[in-house]
């Protein structure tokens, strides 16, 4: 499976909730970071983003008829006039992927994942990863940096995991896995389903970590593994 690395900011700020992931009353608790797995958010609520960001990248991949038809099939079209400003439930997320692979094709759907991961990355970079967290990051050796990327999304992988469990092994490969992951729960395939998560991965790191980290997601629950588990390299 081909690696997804580093792609051009969007000429235009990804469409976004006033916060990315994380409402604006509820910020949770960072937890300490360590090489294990993490009970994430028992209410299985995950960001907006991976909503939001979505259907950006349908309307610009695909056009707003695509965004309509796909949404439709979730039941969720009426965030296409009102997107969520705050966590959703799992189950829509779980949902809107479910249909983006039953409207579209193979290739078409997981651009339209790709992309929207990618957004998903630059409106953390944007608005969410403090400027000043950024330029340590990008001085740092890319051990190091993987380290403490690692740690932050360690500490907020509550927000795009839900009820799945998130590992963390940072180092050069970093490995990331998500157990129960909600972007493949219930599927099954002979490929991996996850590209959002790889793109969201791929573009943190390209930008903070070193210029020429790809992701890929080298096993997934979709094909019968236990997690599905993401490499990041450079």
């Amino acid at each position: 499976m081909s690696g997804i690395g580093r792609a051009a900011r969007p000429a235009v700020v990804p469409r976004s909730p006033a916060e990315a992931g994380v409402s604006a009353d509820d910020d949770g608790p960072a937890a300490p970071f360590k090489h294990q797995s993490y009970g994430l958010c028992p209410a299985g609520r995950i960001g907006p983003n991976a909503i939001i960001q979505t259907a950006e990248a349908l309307r610009l991949l695909r056009g707003d008829a695509a965004a309509r038809s796909v949404f439709a099939t979730a039941g969720l079209e009426a965030y296409l006039t009102a997107p969520p400003a705050d966590m959703v439930d799992e189950a829509e997320v779980i949902r809107l992927h479910r249909a983006l692979r039953a409207a579209l094709d193979e290739d078409s759907a997981r651009a339209a994942s790709i992309k929207a991961g990618q957004l998903t990355a630059a409106y953390l970079l944007a608005y969410r990863i403090p400027p000043a967290a950024q330029r340590l990051l990008r001085l740092l050796p890319a051990r190091l940096a993987s380290h403490a990327l690692s740690r932050a999304i360690s500490a907020h992988a509550w927000t795009f995991a839900g009820t799945g469990r998130f590992t963390a092994r940072p180092g050069k490969p970093t490995i990331y896995d998500i157990g129960q992951c909600p972007l493949c729960r219930g599927q099954r395939a002979d490929h991996a389903l996850c590209d959002f998560y790889a793109a969201t991965f791929a573009t943190l790191f390209a930008e903070l970590v070193h210029p020429h980290a790809r992701a890929r997601e080298i096993s997934c629950q979709a094909t019968g593994a236990s997690a599905c588990r993401f490499e990041i390299d450079w």
